[in-house]
């Protein structure tokens, strides 16, 4: 209305106060101003704010007020106009700062919408390093640092607002909590992989409990003789084919889900160790010791077929079984043989061979298989010379049973496992084994009877009868045949 000269303000007139070059210094002003207005206008573009919006005002009402001096038009009307609009623009400023001290929760940060891109770079870069100190005082944490009240030494280090500490604080417990989650999570994830590996029960619950030690702490698992012996109301229980087996008391912390999760993964690892030790005992008691050991570490030798290996085959059997046996009752013959393999095994086990199969009054074993063994032939003739003084000891007490008759003989024979899909067995096969069977049969009660190829590998240890050339049966070529007195 000044400007334009319009009804009532045209009454009054001002004296032109800025004239000559003045003049045009303050036009340069006024197209400052505007520049500015619209830069900081810009800024409220990308990043709407109350205050950048009073700033944007502030310098409008500058240009204004500065054209209206220079031009001198009813400047005394527009004095009073322009500080009323100037006083409700500082009112407006006031106003969005205290709003945006309520949503801060203090004075800094009042003015950041004002930052240029280089102020905006150095306030990340401090945010920045805020959050480097932050990860290291969590990892300080992990260390047994507690995380309490940790944004509140990055506030006071970084000068952070209220609502940004409280913020960060937050972020902090989470962040200790998930990590405190995911310890317990991988020692769950330890405690499922060794409950799947063959292990005794006292080494599966050792291990457990140590891997579990720093996310649970200090566990106590007690096996319960009796399931409803001495039980303790606050541990979680333990059980083994659905009874309860023993109890384990978990210190509280972290999730209750984890810590039943840890309870079922020890349930599971212990009823695996149980049904190992039973399956390893069953094995071993219809299997010989190297061969279950051999099947329950890898399994997948249970395949058929096999290997040519040198082996020293020792075959054993009862001297006059036959008649014994018609002379008898059955369970007499049972009891003989049981005594007899009683004494006779262990002497083949001790000196690491591998009984191979027992048919009645008969045993065969092998020597260098599965598990390989340079001196097999010294320890083949040692189990057998044991062998027969552990059952001349047996036979003492009972004049009428048959005696042992031994043959033992060195070379390849076909080594695996021989059978069908459904049904299989180790064995072993070959001429090696045929002549043991055949020098065991012209062995005479007690005896001892080694092949040249057993007697060679021997040389100087044994003490030996040489019998001569036999022929055997189903052989073309004659085998030299020893008797064995004594090994060094």
């Amino acid at each position: 209305m000044s400007l334009l000269d319009l009804p009532p303000l045209n009454r009054q007139t001002q004296t032109r106060d800025v004239e000559g070059p003045m003049v045009y210094v303050s036009l340069a002003a006024v197209v400052l101003y505007v520049i500015a207005a619209i830069r900081f206008y810009r800024l409220y573009r990308r990043n709407p704010s109350a205050v950048l919006m009073s700033i944007v005002t502030a310098f409008a009402l500058l240009a204004e007020a500065l054209v209206a001096v220079t031009l001198a038009d009813k400047w005394r009307l527009s004095w009073w106009e322009w500080h009323l609009i100037l006083t409700f623009a500082f009112l407006f400023v006031g106003y969005s700062a205290y709003v945006q001290y309520r949503r801060e929760g203090s004075a800094a940060g009042l003015f950041d919408g004002l930052a240029v891109e280089r102020t905006v770079r150095q306030v990340r870069e401090r945010y920045e390093a805020a959050l480097e100190e932050l990860v290291r005082e969590l990892q300080n944490s992990a260390q047994g640092q507690p995380p309490e009240r940790l944004a509140a030494r990055m506030a006071e280090r970084f000068d952070l607002t209220e609502k940004q500490a409280e913020v960060l604080d937050r972020a902090a417990a989470a962040l200790a909590a998930e990590r405190d989650a995911s310890a317990r999570l991988g020692a769950l994830v330890a405690v499922g992989e060794q409950a799947r590996v063959a292990a005794g029960e006292e080494e599966f619950l050792r291990s457990a409990t140590a891997a579990v030690k720093e996310s649970f702490g200090d566990i106590r698992i007690r096996l319960l003789a009796d399931a409803d012996q001495g039980r303790d109301p606050n541990a979680l229980p333990l059980t083994v084919k659905g009874r309860r087996a023993g109890e384990v008391s978990i210190p509280e912390g972290g999730p209750p889900q984890l810590r039943a999760a840890l309870a079922n993964q020890l349930s599971i690892g212990l009823e695996n160790a149980r049904l190992y030790a039973e399956l390893s005992t069953l094995f071993r008691q219809y299997l010989s010791p190297d061969v279950a050991a051999a099947l329950l570490a890898d399994p997948s030798q249970a395949a058929l077929g096999g290997q040519v290996v040198e082996v020293t085959a020792l075959f054993a059997d009862l001297r006059g079984f036959t008649t014994f046996s018609e002379a008898v009752d059955p369970p007499a013959i049972v009891e003989m043989l049981n005594r007899y393999y009683a004494v006779a095994v262990p002497c083949i086990l001790d000196n690491g061979g591998t009984v191979i199969q027992f048919v009645g009054d008969a045993l065969l074993a092998l020597f260098n298989a599965p598990a390989r063994q340079p001196d097999h032939a010294a320890r083949a003739v040692r189990a057998a010379l044991q062998m027969q003084e552990a059952v001349r000891l047996v036979a003492e007490d009972h004049p009428d049973w048959p005696r042992f008759r031994v043959g033992a003989n060195t070379g390849p024979a076909l080594v695996g496992n021989i059978g069908s899909e459904s049904l299989r067995g180790y064995n072993a096969m070959g001429d090696a084994v045929n002549v043991a069977a055949r020098l065991q049969s012209i062995a005479k009660p007690g005896q001892v009877v080694i092949g040249g190829a057993t007697r060679d590998a021997l040389g100087d240890r044994v003490e030996a009868d040489f019998l001569g050339d036999l022929e055997v049966a189903g052989r073309r070529q004659k085998v030299p045949a020893w008797m064995v007195r004594a090994l060094r």
